[in-house]
């Protein structure tokens, strides 16, 4: 798990030329060979939370990269160092309040909340033991994803916003608020790379965060709270996704969920409470 990395030691999104060789990433122009879990695999912010570090250890057939991109239940998304605070409780209790549903996630960093005006990137790398370099990663997908932002028409910055939440290095804000956080997990089986792209509605993640973050004591400024749409107003939820698609080069149909995988959730969901 990745909590935390060090500033890069150059611009971000610069790739080290040894990165694609040593599986940190896959290669540079969308990803070879992705495979596409079908849009319709739902089953609550559980659920997602499960379902990602699932297809990390156990596969989906041959696939060596695995992509789920969907929009979620409204879902406070604590970690596990957050669970550690003594005001955890508190805050669970407070994101319930506005309507988010918590959950604890394998990755690091801290609260972050999304909702059906988010767009979620969960890719899954198998790769098996390898070294871990989460700094060239972090520093890949936060360009590639600035990238595929300011082809929408966002004057998308890589880096933090001073006070924003779940605070990282290669956050992607608009000059004033974050839009797109990202937080990974690496294991012997590869790693799992989840992103968080606020699409509308940060009027109530901003909303939920404020209470939650208050009872667990962290710095946060509620004004560093966006999304694309504040600036953008013509982006929707779908265009972002087909955005994402485009850019991971996923473009065959997706394939459903193996039912022996989501046998395996419910055992899953109740270790997670």
């Amino acid at each position: 798990m990745t909590d935390a990395v060090p500033p890069p030691a150059s611009a971000a999104g610069a790739l080290p030329p040894s990165a694609s060789a040593a599986g940190v990433v896959p290669s540079a122009a969308g990803v070879a060979g992705v495979v596409l879990l079908a849009a319709d695999v739902v089953g609550g912010p559980g659920f997602d939370a499960a379902l990602g570090p699932l297809l990390l250890r156990r596969g989906l057939g041959e696939a060596r990269d695995i992509l789920r991109v969907y929009s979620p239940e409204p879902t406070a998304a604590f970690s596990r160092r957050d669970t550690l605070r003594t005001g955890y409780e508190r805050a669970a209790a407070a994101a319930r309040s506005a309507g988010f549903t918590p959950v604890v996630r394998p990755q690091g960093g801290s609260l972050a909340v999304q909702h059906p005006g988010s767009v979620i990137i969960d890719h899954v790398h198998r790769s098996g033991p390898q070294p871990p370099d989460p700094t060239a990663r972090f520093q890949h997908f936060a360009a590639m994803h600035a990238a595929m932002l300011r082809a929408l028409g966002v004057d998308a910055h890589i880096g933090p916003v001073p006070g924003e939440y779940c605070p990282g290095d290669y956050s992607i804000n608009d000059g004033r608020a974050k839009l797109v956080g990202s937080a990974q997990r690496v294991t012997r089986d590869g790693w799992l790379f989840s992103t968080v792209i606020q699409v509308t509605g940060s009027a109530l993640l901003r909303e939920a965060l404020l209470p939650a973050y208050a009872a667990l004591g962290y710095e946060f400024d509620p004004a560093t709270v966006g999304a694309i749409a504040d600036t953008v107003p013509a982006a929707t939820v779908r265009s972002v996704t087909a955005a994402v698609l485009s850019a991971y080069g996923a473009t065959a149909p997706g394939v459903p969920l193996p039912e022996p995988l989501r046998a395996e959730l419910p055992h899953l969901l109740t270790s997670m409470d």
